[in-house]
């Protein structure tokens, strides 16, 4: 079964913790600190997989997780780093964030590696934080957690032509005569499942990649049937070939069918209804030579009002008459185009500065007469700060000056004596 969508969790690896050690050999009576430090946790990489095309494996295995780094040692030992996950996708697959849907990569032309989430770094061991003062430090700094994400994939099928219409219009009859692709072809009253993709090899040009995207139905900018599936393989295209049954022999009006169409795209992306587009007037062989006349004025004065402009082409896909005017005039169409891949743009960072984005909150308790310092970001400092040691309390003053913290509580009046809390801790505050 074809899938094109899947929503996976990921995770890098969490860093190793630094060790905490000190010498101990025969005739050194005092030996000094050889904790090592911890290894790098995993990176969560993803990868372009030319043999793949769809996402299918993605069903079955849900969640994808890099090695974590092991613990320092003694003798300054480093940990070993965690291994890094590479996670294969088809090319034209699209990186979301599940919750907001933003997009993280899009792993497509150029772009087939991309770490998406990077492992947790190792922490220091305690021969780092040795100084004439403190020569037994009997504490390591822990390793950094691993990043972890759900994501949704998309495929994206990559075609510089769509072929796009109502069911049992002639598009995969179209595209097995054109192309190399080989779609199941009968008189389905349904839709095929499946994008079908072939290269188009025209005399006289370079080719293109010719797409027949299912067929289309009303309601499919809402989701109704499989539209969301099929629509999002049409924006990736540069020119849309858009195939009616001229001869209506299913009994469907060719001008309602590309109103419909029409509107399905503009409701699901603007962007989607202001691509060019070809009209094809399928299925002339089944009208005579005067009606198949009369038939395709009618289709462009029936779309006029809509697509002044529109070329609108007879064609024939059982008997082949017509088939290369249209791929010309959809070769010509594409040379007029932007010639830019259509790459879309990275608008979630899952790599940026947690900390510095996580909140924290500066109150003042009346009832209990303290001062209350909460927040992600504190919760996470105060995981990873020895308040016991010397060094650790002197990290500790500079990171509440640095982020404002100190600012904050002199703004709310805090004065020489008063109680700060933090979670669990309670401190007095001095200048």
């Amino acid at each position: 079964m074809f899938a094109d969508t899947a929503t996976i969790y990921i995770r890098s690896g969490n860093g190793g913790d630094g060790h905490v050690g000190f010498r101990r050999e025969l005739f050194v009576a005092a030996g000094g600190p050889n904790g090592g430090d911890g290894g790098k946790g995993g990176d969560l990489i993803f990868e372009v997989d030319e043999g793949l095309n769809t996402l299918n494996d993605f069903r079955y295995i849900r969640k994808y997780c890099a090695g974590n780094g092991e613990n320092g040692g003694n003798n300054c030992c480093h940990g070993k780093d965690g291994e890094d996950l590479v996670v294969k996708v088809p090319e034209g697959t699209l990186i979301k964030e599940a919750e907001s849907g933003k997009v993280i990569a899009d792993m497509s032309h150029e772009n087939r590696r991309v770490v998406l989430l990077r492992g947790g770094r190792g922490g220091k061991g305690n021969m780092h934080y040795a100084t004439a003062t403190m020569q037994v430090p009997k504490y390591a700094q822990p390793g950094q957690k691993g990043r972890e994400l759900n994501v949704t994939l998309e495929l994206k099928v990559i075609a510089d032509v769509g072929l796009v219409g109502f069911p049992n219009v002639g598009k995969s009859t179209f595209l097995s005569r054109v192309s190399n692709a080989r779609p199941k072809i009968a008189n389905y009253h349904f839709t095929t499942l499946n994008p079908n993709l072939g290269v188009v090899a025209l005399e006289g040009t370079d080719g293109f990649v010719i797409a027949d995207i299912p067929g289309l139905i009303e309601g499919a900018s809402e989701g109704v049937g499989l539209g969301h599936r099929f629509l999002r393989h049409v924006e990736r295209c540069r020119v849309i070939l858009h195939i009616v049954d001229a001869a209506s022999t299913e009994g469907r009006d060719p001008i309602d069918d590309i109103r419909l169409i029409n509107e399905e795209l503009r409701k699901y992306s603007a962007v989607l209804a202001e691509k060019p587009q070809i009209i094809v007037a399928n299925k002339m062989d089944a009208l005579s030579e005067e009606d198949r006349e009369v038939a395709l004025e009618l289709i462009r004065e029936g779309i006029k009002d809509m697509m002044p402009d529109a070329t609108v082409l007879p064609m024939s896909a059982v008997s082949g008459k017509g088939v290369k005017e249209v791929l010309y005039a959809a070769y010509h169409m594409l040379k007029q185009c932007e010639q830019e891949p259509i790459v879309f743009e990275q608008e979630y960072f899952p790599d940026a500065d947690i900390a510095s984005e996580e909140p924290f909150t500066v109150e003042y308790d009346a009832e209990n007469s303290v001062y209350v310092v909460e927040g992600p970001r504190i919760e996470r400092m105060l995981g990873y700060t020895n308040l016991d040691s010397e060094k650790g309390f002197e990290f500790f003053q500079n990171f509440l000056k640095t982020n404002g913290i100190l600012e904050q509580l002199e703004a709310l009046g805090i004065q020489e004596g008063d109680t700060v809390r933090m979670y669990g801790l309670q401190f007095d505050y001095y200048k």
